[in-house]
């Protein structure tokens, strides 16, 4: 329940990206649009009975309760169903009712003339998603994948061979075809969703093709090294790293060519120093953060990031006191870093996830981010991983220990 005092607050505030004001006469689509666009947000309330300028003039429509559950069922599709509550007595005796939705599981739409609009909250204003927005929105919600659809102009030629013999036939350990019978090569890809009817998936030119930059220029990984703690022009390296996330291996599980994890791996060792400490008098030199909380964050960008924003790359930024990891979009599915900290699972990229698990890059389990990134980082040098959602991007940022920060021997 909403006390007096909270309500008072809000209504100082005003209006923002969780609360509208209206009053009680508006229209059943104008309810209904507010609403929609909450829920495909990220939730909000309508206080119904409140003037745009914050003041209160109460309620007079009758059966309110009703009417207002008659709009989430009739002019949202799916139908919400809202928290409701009345405040008595806000102001000069004036009530306010209440109207609270939560970030939906659906993407919701207001259903007028038999029309679907959808809409999203930007600021203070509802207003109708755009075709990239309501793209992201359903992937968000899991009822779209973008590593399944087909890239323009792509074909099954633009597969690195190698890489699928190896994955196929020393990774899964299947029968495979001859290199000369494509067309049970394509039929393996496509069962698979590697390729689609309408050329290869964005998820198999990701992690297979010859050159994933050529049709996806926003695959690849922007890496630099500064000097300092802030971004300077004077960058000790900046490099683009391209190609398929996926290494070519030997049978024996040995790398012959990397893939992108194997090359941010190899820029982040060349641009830290390796810690020198005198322990019981015996000098021991160890990394400045552990390889395993690398190498899984590495991963989780690459296969947890949204594809669908296609004007940036994961982003790796070497500091003098810290490293950071960044990923276009928000966590998939209502995933907040709190949650990641418990161990919460969810993929918005299931095809990147379960082949790069062939590739033993992730455990079964989905415990990653708790047990080799804070409980590495912890064990490694007593420092706690930062994770950071913020507009519409992901950082993980580890720390060095402090006595490292004006250290020792540079790895290069």
């Amino acid at each position: 329940m909403t006390t007096h005092n909270e309500l008072l607050e809000i209504l100082a505030n005003g209006e923002n990206s969780g609360v509208e004001f209206k009053r009680d006469d508006l229209s059943t689509q104008d309810l209904a649009k507010e609403l929609v666009a909450f829920s495909n947000l990220t939730g909000g309330i309508v206080l119904l009975g409140v003037e745009d300028d914050g003041s209160v003039t109460g309620l007079n429509r009758d059966n309110l309760e009703e009417w207002v559950m008659n709009v989430c069922r009739d002019k949202i599709k799916p139908e919400i169903v809202p928290f409701f509550e009345v405040v008595r007595d806000v102001k000069n005796g004036n009530d306010i009712a209440i109207v609270r939705v939560t970030p939906g599981y659906d993407v919701h739409a207001l259903w007028h003339h038999s029309t679907k609009r959808y809409l999203m909250r930007v600021g203070t204003q509802s207003r109708e998603a755009s075709q990239e927005e309501l793209a992201r929105l359903f992937q968000r919600r899991g009822l779209v994948r973008a590593e399944l659809r087909p890239v323009s102009g792509s074909t099954y030629v633009d597969l690195d061979q190698r890489r699928l013999r190896n994955y196929f036939s020393d990774i899964r350990q299947q029968d495979i075809s001859s290199n000369e019978d494509q067309d049970a090569w394509e039929s393996l890809l496509f069962n698979t969703e590697i390729i689609t009817e309408d050329g290869v998936s964005v998820g198999g030119m990701l992690l297979f093709g010859k050159t994933p930059n050529r049709f996806l220029p926003h695959a690849g990984i922007d890496a630099v090294a500064y000097p300092g703690t802030e971004q300077d022009y004077d960058a000790r390296e900046h490099t683009t790293l391209r190609g398929p996330i996926t290494p070519l291996l030997d049978k024996a599980g040995n790398i012959l060519e990397n893939g992108l994890v194997e090359q941010a791996l190899d820029f982040i060792q060349r641009n830290t120093p390796v810690v020198v400490e005198t322990l019981g008098g015996r000098r021991v030199a160890y990394t400045t953060y552990p390889r395993d909380a690398l190498r899984e964050g590495i991963v989780n960008a690459l296969i947890h990031r949204d594809y669908l924003l296609t004007n940036t790359n994961v982003e790796l930024a070497v500091y003098s006191d810290r490293l950071e990891i960044t990923s276009p979009g928000r966590p998939p599915n209502g995933i907040t870093p709190e949650r990641m900290r418990s161990g919460t699972r969810a993929a918005r990229n299931q095809l990147l996830k379960d082949m790069m698990r062939d590739y033993r890059y992730l455990e079964n389990m989905g415990m990653g981010i708790p047990r080799k990134i804070i409980k590495g980082m912890k064990e490694h040098n007593n420092t706690e991983p930062d994770l950071v959602e913020q507009d519409e991007q992901f950082t993980l940022r580890l720390h060095k220990k402090d006595s490292e920060k004006h250290s020792i021997t540079d790895s290069r």
